[in-house]
């Protein structure tokens, strides 16, 4: 006599035969495939300065993102920031592959374990970079390159040749109250740079007009020599018509406003003479900082292999050559130089390429320097640029 199966049972049986069916079935169909372990994952995130990283939204002849991603298959999401500090924020909190960090927002993010170390050995195109920046002290530490030199450059004294019919030969024009070379007062017509950096602006300017303050590096301040560069901040402030630190919007002040003599980018001049504004640049007697940007990924990056695509396309002679004529600055790959339709031949000279070595590059200032016992670190100047800016 047939026993039916207790429920229990029943169900375990059950089970079993659906395991031995499901275990037959995966023998015979095809295993999915493995992905490759440097395949694109089809995405990636960037943060960078503005026009950096083109898809030709506002100039279609500046792009080269599209064909990096129809090369690649690797979508590109950009955002853009208008300070090291809000760059530094950002890359904090996490979302993004890759950061175009200049040397004021580098060590910091080195120092934070924000960044990891780059393979060179994905970066083949790293060989043909200037042999100047391959171990810069912004981004070569500890003898590990964290990160791909994008693009550099000068920064300028930008003003309105309606005011001044020759270039301003001092950056005096934005430290010292009077009147400018139009017979009108200062007050209200100058603007500063929004960024605690900016210290080292004030500071460069001592360096020629207070020597016995023995500065040797803007970025290297004693408390003394820091004390007479904020000194010199404060004295400023009642002259600034506006701290900026959006280069849209001083391109929109420089085109509406009242703001005729700044420190700025090549980016914004390039912006303002395309609008058909008044204006032109130049580096004063004292000479100038300057930016070197590197590109750096992120500690943990969700897309690795999509990020060490872009790495090695932006090294290529063509987004180069592209992005300096866009930016207005100077390629990191001398190649670019030459043969590119947008920058032209004399595209580089144009855009600073033989002051290399008269720039003060951005770089984050730390308590043990090298040029005296010990210096002010970039906390300070973050805290007291903050009381600066507010009149304090």
């Amino acid at each position: 006599m047939h026993r039916p199966l207790s429920g229990h049972r029943h169900c375990s049986l059950l089970a079993a035969a659906v395991l031995t069916l499901a275990a037959c079935g995966s023998r015979n169909a095809p295993a999915p495939p493995a992905r490759a372990p440097n395949a694109p994952e089809g995405a990636l995130d960037i943060l960078a300065w503005p026009g950096y990283v083109e898809r030709g939204a506002s100039d279609s002849k500046y792009d080269w993102v599209s064909p990096f991603e129809q090369d690649t298959g690797c979508k590109i999401t950009v955002r853009t920031a208008g300070t090291s500090d809000e760059m530094v924020s950002l890359m904090a909190q996490g979302g993004y592959d890759l950061v175009t960090a200049s040397g004021d927002a580098s060590l910091r993010l080195v120092r934070g374990g924000t960044v990891q170390p780059v393979d060179l050995a994905r970066i083949p195109s790293f060989r043909t970079l200037d042999e100047r920046l391959k171990e810069a002290p912004w981004h070569f530490i500890d003898g590990k390159h964290y990160g791909v030199p994008y693009q550099w450059g000068p920064n300028v004294l930008l003003y309105n040749t309606k005011v001044f019919r020759k270039a301003p030969t001092s950056w005096s024009v934005l430290f010292e109250d009077g009147k400018l070379a139009d017979g009108k007062p200062a007050r209200g017509r100058i603007q500063a740079y929004d960024g605690p950096i900016y210290i080292a602006d004030a500071a460069l300017y001592l360096m020629t007009h207070n020597p016995a303050l023995g500065i040797k590096d803007p970025y290297e301040l004693n408390e003394q020599q820091y004390a007479a560069t904020l000194a010199l901040l404060r004295q400023q402030h009642p002259l600034v018509q506006h701290y900026w630190h959006d280069a849209t919007a001083q391109v929109q002040d420089f085109t509406h406003g009242d703001a005729v003599v700044s420190g700025s980018w090549p980016f914004q001049v390039n912006a303002l003479r395309a609008k058909g504004r008044p204006v032109a640049s130049t580096i004063p007697l004292e000479g100038a900082t300057g930016w070197a940007d590197t590109t750096m990924m992120y500690a943990r990056a969700r897309h690795p292999n999509c990020a060490y695509q872009w790495l090695e396309w932006s090294l290529s002679p063509k987004v180069q050559g592209d992005v300096a004529a866009r930016f207005g600055s100077l390629p990191t790959v001398p190649a670019a130089c030459t043969h590119n339709a947008l920058l032209g031949p004399e595209g580089c000279r144009t855009n600073g390429v033989n002051l290399f070595d008269k720039l003060h590059f951005w770089r984050t200032p730390e308590a043990n320097c090298r040029t005296q016992t010990s210096c002010v670190p970039y906390r300070r100047w973050s805290t007291d640029y903050a009381a600066v800016m507010g009149g304090r």
